[in-house]
């Protein structure tokens, strides 16, 4: 886009940065889909289902600390690719189940492969998952009015609270935090995590607001109060 190449860019949210780079915008964050996690497996229904040391694929930190919390005697596997190596190495054995996007796979016309859902409040997804934001030259009006239209005002709400809480704590798509954050009567309620993938130990907060950048610095510094930083490196 800086070349003139390209007038927008369609991106995952939760993979953008919490701090764009100078001179971009988001001027349509679309409607959310699915945030939950999807538990995939060709043999077991769930993850209370799984057998004592079963083998389960994951990359993700805030995925691997949320699984320990629950399983601590579940083997947790590096898990890399797209969605359909990640899938045939799941058919292949190499894994008792696997924990993808719910999103992803509906996107890709693989609900089927759902075997249930990880949600809140009891699974945090990461900070603007399952959310998809185009991004957009901050000096180009008559694109962004353009693309303004495409906008969901609960999906922006929502994302914001959770990408300020994330910004905050330092994280990135890397760490091992989850957040949710949901438009209520009385304005916004935001959940946010921080979990340790070895320990499976993790921090919870969560509060009420109607400023979504308040409301995500307000919780993470809750998770600060507990400990966080000894986590995320800080």
């Amino acid at each position: 886009m800086l070349e003139g190449r390209a007038d927008l860019a369609v991106h995952s949210l939760k993979d953008v940065p919490a701090e764009l780079e100078p001179g971009f915008a988001l001027p349509a964050i679309l409607p959310r889909a699915d945030a939950a996690d999807a538990f995939v497996s060709n043999q077991h229904a769930d993850l209370a289902a799984l057998p004592l040391g079963a083998k389960v694929g994951t990359s993700s930190l805030r995925r691997q600390a949320q699984l320990r919390a629950l399983r601590p005697d579940l083997e947790l596997l590096d898990l890399r690719g797209n969605v359909g190596t990640r899938l045939a190495k799941l058919d292949a054995g190499h894994y008792d189940a696997i924990v993808l996007a719910c999103a992803g796979l509906e996107r890709l016309g693989l609900a089927g492969r759902i075997r249930s859902r990880l949600a809140a409040p009891d699974w945090l997804p990461a900070p603007g998952q399952a959310a998809i934001a185009v991004e957009a030259r901050a000096d180009q009006p008559a694109t962004l009015a353009l693309l303004a239209v495409l906008d969901d005002a609960d999906t922006r709400l929502e994302v914001s609270a959770e990408r300020a809480m994330n910004q905050t704590l330092g994280g990135s798509c890397t760490v091992p935090v989850g957040a949710w954050c949901t438009v209520t009567e009385r304005g916004l309620h935001l959940r946010g995590l921080v979990g340790d993938a070895a320990s499976g130990r993790l921090l919870h907060a969560q509060a009420d607001g109607v400023d979504a950048v308040v409301l995500g610095h307000a919780v993470a510094q809750a998770l600060f109060a507990q400990g966080a930083a000894d986590f995320l490196g800080g």
